[in-house]
C-alpha cells in the first residue's frame, strides 16, 4: 500500500481522513501525510476532536 492511500479514523465519531484526498476545504492538499499536519491545525470536521484522537486504519 502506498503512503498516499493511508486512511486515519477519528476514534470519537468515525470520520475518515484519506491522505490521497487531503482536506482542501481546510488548506490540506491531496497527498498530505497525516503526520505532517500540525497538531494545532487539524480537528475532526464532524465532531471537533483533536488530531491525537485519530488512528491509522488497518486493512
Amino acid at each position: 500500500m502506498s503512503s498516499l492511500s493511508r486512511k486515519w479514523r477519528c476514534r470519537s465519531c468515525g470520520y475518515i481522513y484519506d491522505e490521497a484526498l487531503g482536506f482542501p476545504e481546510e488548506g490540506i492538499e491531496p497527498g498530505t501525510p497525516f503526520e505532517t499536519i500540525p497538531e494545532d491545525l487539524f480537528y475532526c470536521p464532524d465532531c471537533g476532536t483533536e488530531k491525537q484522537d485519530f488512528e491509522l486504519m488497518d486493512y
